[in-house]
């Protein structure tokens, strides 16, 4: 194969022996050339033949730089031997292939892995191990673990994307389902709606093919039961330079923050650019927003952002320019901006509490309000946009900075609005909802959105988060009492125009998002002002 003016050896289907004596299948790409050279490893749930690099690098690019590229199909997958379990062999295998790698003769004994969402964390998990000759590592769109952040968050199930993510990607593709099996789990993508509904609809069928599922849905997301296949557990082991690239509407986008404060905070090299992304849109281009041409994944070249982390960790060169810590794409700014570090230092906290139906600024409202939300779990808040991955995540339709106007209509949504802002506000930074709540004894879920509403009205939803409640829980409160509740509602670069007011929703539930709880009908009560000072707090960098 040639590609450019580089003849490219390829070959298919290496075994890879690891420590268990499983065999792992891999392609091989590398520059036909007299000498060894670097290899760069990409380790996949999804496939080895598609894209080399996969969905945001051009793998031939790497190889054409100069590059060996080895693309793995992980342990159960494909033409991969042993059984698959999503990550739990992800920090060995990667290890012992990196390993394995470094060892070859057409390898210089220096290696970097690299990859996007699944492959990522694997990625991270692989570096703890610390094997031999690894020099960098890129993370693109990556968890900081399997439990909270990727199956769970804020105590809820994640079940559009997770069961979707079960049925088509780890099931029907790859899972080398035939006959019977195949249609049935078939039927039962075509119907995920039906089973966002009636999540036990197809337990039947999880429990025969993707047993794990059942014991996902059995560990809260904090659980010891996650410790093995969380990075954030193994921080000041990951001893080499890390890249993390994320987007402000990607699922993981906490996980990727985490990492590299984590990773950073244990006093090793970590950079952190940041897209108006979600995790299959990277074009800057949604239904119903624009972001311009220099938000798309081509135009910053991601695949260059690989080489030069490459070039510079892996290779050693010098003469690479150093790059910036965090490059952030802001929002409402529409534009690129650098700043030292995340969270962005001298950043203050920029309260607004909720009174009435309003955010107000300054210190917490005397007069003591409250309202009533019900929950009904038949007619649960349908999700709107946000941190998605839902079935139609590779067109957009279902993520991101979707209008918010339809679902505030209804009565089972709250909205507290301040009013026009004389002067633009940058909000850089974790958001986080502090709120006053009476659950119903049968439990709650308390979810909250951060909105900017347009001069023309739309709401344009830009991070949302949600805290569960569990029935009987222990609040620290008299019985029956309210409850401080501390949502974290994401992260995000934006500024807020002049004109433009910003908006908190509360509600009970945001599905299929998160699994509906609880499944009865139930009532909850949101208290504000007075002695219980719900508010929501802003990030806002100084001069912002």
């Amino acid at each position: 194969m040639e590609y450019g003016r580089v003849r490219i050896v390829v070959e298919h289907d290496l075994k890879i022996p690891v420590r268990d004596g499983v065999l792992l299948n891999a392609d091989l790409y590398r520059p036909d050339t007299d000498g060894p050279v670097p290899v760069l490893v990409r380790r996949t749930p999804y496939g080895k033949s598609g894209a080399p690099g996969g969905a945001s690098v051009d793998g031939l690019r790497l190889v054409r730089s100069g590059y060996a590229l080895l693309v793995q199909d992980v342990r159960g997958r494909f033409g991969s031997g042993g059984s698959f379990e999503p990550y739990w062999h992800e920090a060995a295998d990667g290890a012992d292939t990196v390993a394995w790698a470094v060892e070859q003769p057409w390898c210089d004994g220096t290696a970097g892995l690299f990859g996007r969402s699944y492959e990522a964390m694997a990625a991270l998990l692989a570096a703890a191990e610390r094997p031999p000759g690894l020099r960098a590592i890129a993370p693109h769109v990556a968890g900081s673990g399997f439990g909270e952040g990727w199956t769970h968050q804020g105590g809820a199930f994640q079940l559009g994307f997770v069961l979707y993510w079960v049925l088509y990607d780890l099931l029907l593709e790859g899972a080398g389902l035939t006959g019977a099996d195949r249609e049935e789990v078939a039927r039962a993508v075509d119907r995920i709606d039906e089973l966002y509904r009636d999540p036990d609809g197809a337990a039947e069928l999880l429990d025969r093919l993707a047993p794990y599922y059942r014991r996902w849905r059995a560990h809260p997301g904090g659980d010891p039961y996650w410790r093995r296949a969380a990075p954030r557990e193994s921080y000041p082991r990951i001893d080499v330079p890390a890249l993390h690239l994320t987007g402000w509407y990607d699922i993981f986008l906490a996980g990727a923050l985490e990492n590299h404060r984590g990773i950073r905070e244990c006093g090793n090299t970590s950079r952190l650019v940041v897209g108006p992304w979600s995790h299959c849109v990277t074009g800057g281009i949604f239904p119903q927003r624009r972001y311009g041409l220099a938000a798309d994944e081509s135009n910053l070249d991601v695949t260059g952002l690989h080489l030069d982390h490459f070039d510079r960790h892996v290779r050693g060169r010098d003469d690479v320019p150093e790059p910036d810590p965090v490059r952030l794409f802001v929002t409402g700014a529409d534009e690129w901006r650098t700043v030292p570090d995340w969270p962005v230092p001298g950043t203050r906290g920029h309260v607004l509490h909720l009174h009435g139906r309003h955010l107000v600024p300054g210190p917490g409202p005397h007069a003591a309000g409250s309202d009533r939300i019900r929950h009904d779990p038949a007619d649960p808040v349908p999700t709107t946009g946000g941190a998605t991955a839902l079935p139609g995540q590779f067109t957009g339709g279902d993520c991101g900075p979707l209008d918010q106007r339809e679902v505030e209509a209804r009565a089972d949504v709250l909205c507290f609005t301040g009013a026009p802002l004389p002067e633009p506000l940058t909000v850089i930074g974790d958001t986080v909802l502090t709120v006053y709540v009476t659950p119903d004894a049968a439990g709650a879920d308390v979810t909250g959105k951060l909105v900017d509403v347009h001069p023309d009205g739309r709401a344009e939803l830009l991070c949302d988060g949600v805290r569960r409640l569990a029935p009987g829980a222990d609040t620290g409160s008299a019985p029956g009492g309210p409850v401080e509740v501390t949502v974290a509602l994401g992260a995000v670069g934006h500024v807020f125009r002049a004109g433009h007011r910003i908006r908190l929703e509360v509600a009970a539930s945001n599905a299929p998002r998160f699994d509906v709880h609880p499944r009865v009908l139930a009532h909850h009560t949101v208290h504000h002002g007075g002695g219980h000072p719900s508010r929501l707090l802003l990030p806002c960098p100084s001069g912002g």
